[in-house]
């Protein structure tokens, strides 16, 4: 979806309002996915300075734990409001994404504002014990695994470690 903020600076009386279902799938997202096609409504109104641009968006994501390896499915909402002047349309730095021809990518906005909303550590729970370093089963499932002993690494790898500490 593209749109003209350049025009409708110009020539726009009314506000627009537009409805949308994007399927972001096919993205490349850090470790997680957008698997469902998200929706949402992007709004633009004439203001004194400029527009004022309003984005609301609903984003489902699943991926894994990052302490279990558990699924995680969970569901982001993204309110965001942007004021456009005039002059903006000229900075070379302007922060909002336009194409080639100079019109709004909504589609890459919805995705930058995904990536700045969704947590970079994803958990099942936010008290979620991981897995244990023994037998490799998530402790919340019932892991019966005894602590190793303090004097023995749990892994022979990391004697080197033990030693060097000494």
């Amino acid at each position: 979806m593209r749109f003209d903020l350049n025009e409708f600076l110009t020539s726009a009386k009314k506000p627009y309002t537009a409805s949308f279902s994007m399927d972001l799938s096919g993205r490349d997202w850090p470790d997680y996915q957008v698997p469902a096609p998200v929706a949402g409504t992007f709004t633009v109104n004439r203001t004194l300075e400029g527009v004022q641009i309003s984005l609301e968006a609903e984003a489902a994501v699943e991926a894994e734990c990052a302490r279990c390896l558990a699924p995680v499915h969970e569901t982001y909402q993204i309110a965001q409001q942007y004021t456009v002047r005039p002059r903006d349309l000229e900075d070379p730095d302007f922060e909002l994404p336009l194409d080639e021809d100079g019109l709004l990518d909504v589609e890459e906005l919805v995705y930058q504002e995904i990536l700045l909303t969704v947590p970079r550590v994803l958990l099942c729970s936010p008290d979620c014990l991981g897995l244990c370093p023994i037998c490799g089963k998530r402790k919340a499932a019932g892991c019966t695994c005894q602590p190793a002993d303090e004097a023995a690494p749990a892994d022979a790898r990391l004697s080197i470690l033990k030693q060097l500490l000494s």
